[in-house]
């Protein structure tokens, strides 16, 4: 039997990627009735589907975002391989952050895996990436240029630990993205030794809490009012990016303003917001990584849904396989 062209049955819609045999979608970015969730960060996950199926930490982190009604109308936790409508869908891991997955889809003998987030870096904070060979691979491309090549998060921790100690008047004030980069970077310093508290913004509280109740152990963080006078300097503060330079940060003593993201790979960026130590950590594949991942899948054919897509898809031809821009709407830097 001759198996089917993916394209005639998995193609990208105005409301996101659809799986036309299986009837749903999968991170949809406007309601749908049937959806599968790749991970919990808002630009994939939204609010207001009829019924979700997602792997159990994705399921809690949207209901703590959205509220439990809001979320979806019914969730299911991904357990075990089933067939929905047919299709086989089975959920690996991506390594992106807590709970996040690859979709494998199989149907009439040709498998797809639709990746979402990914990366191949180790991280303590969540299972790491699972390779799966495959027929078509739906890859993103975040950061698919050749210039983004990520440091060892261990060593941009060790570079915040030895500004810490080399300025112990001075607050350090570390923007990171809420879901994911907080929490990682906060086992990261705990892994290198530092077990002083540390002191969220409010912004932060809440998905804390939920990585702690999910099992991923903190250490002592808390909330920003809850410091005493003075205990500010020399500490460590984290907040979300946009409060880096808004009137909440200026509580802080001679903050040392730092930013974890891959995106500091390009000093543009770092002087635009006026960050003095940019710490290279990224939750997604830099360009050496996405191509090997995309080389070992052993994939004939390649979609990029969403980021860099030129530069990939004409790498992707360079290595003798079809590549194939899908420009997907929708979908941000979030978690970066």
């Amino acid at each position: 039997m001759l198996t089917p062209n993916p394209e005639t049955w998995i193609y990208p819609t105005e409301r996101g990627l659809y799986c036309e045999p299986g009837q749903f979608f999968i991170d949809p970015h406007a309601a749908v009735d049937r959806a599968v969730i790749t991970h919990g960060h808002g630009d994939h996950a939204r609010p207001g589907h009829a019924h979700v199926l997602a792997s159990s930490e994705t399921i809690a982190i949207m209901k703590q975002r959205y509220g439990g009604e809001a979320a979806a109308g019914t969730f299911q936790a991904y357990a075990e391989p089933m067939t929905v409508n047919g299709v086989g869908v089975t959920l690996k891991s991506a390594g992106h952050i807590l709970g996040s997955c690859q979709i494998v889809l199989d149907w009439q003998g040709t498998r797809v895996v639709v990746s979402g987030d990914y990366k191949r870096s180790p991280d303590p904070t969540c299972r790491p990436f699972e390779l799966v060979p495959c027929d078509l691979f739906v890859t993103e491309a975040t950061f698919g240029l050749p210039v983004f090549r990520h440091e060892p998060a261990e060593k941009e921790a060790g570079r915040l630990l030895a500004s810490l100690a080399d300025n112990p008047d001075r607050t350090h004030l570390l923007g990171v993205y809420g879901l994911g980069k907080c929490q990682r970077m906060i086992v990261l310093i705990r892994e290198a030794g530092y077990d002083r508290p540390i002191y969220l913004h409010g912004a932060l509280v809440g998905l804390c809490a939920l990585y702690e109740r999910l099992g991923i152990a903190l250490g002592d963080v808390r909330p920003v009012p809850d410091a005493e006078p003075g205990a500010l300097a020399g500490a460590l503060v984290m907040c979300p990016p946009a409060a880096l330079n808004d009137r909440w940060s200026r509580r802080m003593a001679d903050p040392v303003t730092c930013f974890a993201s891959g995106w500091m790979r390009v000093r543009g960026r770092a002087r635009q917001r006026g960050v003095e130590l940019p710490l290279v950590v990224s939750d997604h594949c830099d360009w050496p990584e996405l191509l090997t991942t995309i080389d070992e899948t052993g994939a004939g054919e390649i979609w990029v849904t969403h980021g860099r897509e030129d530069a990939l898809v004409h790498q992707i031809g360079k290595m003798g396989r079809r590549g194939r821009a899908l420009a997907l709407v929708g979908f941000e830097d979030e978690g970066d």
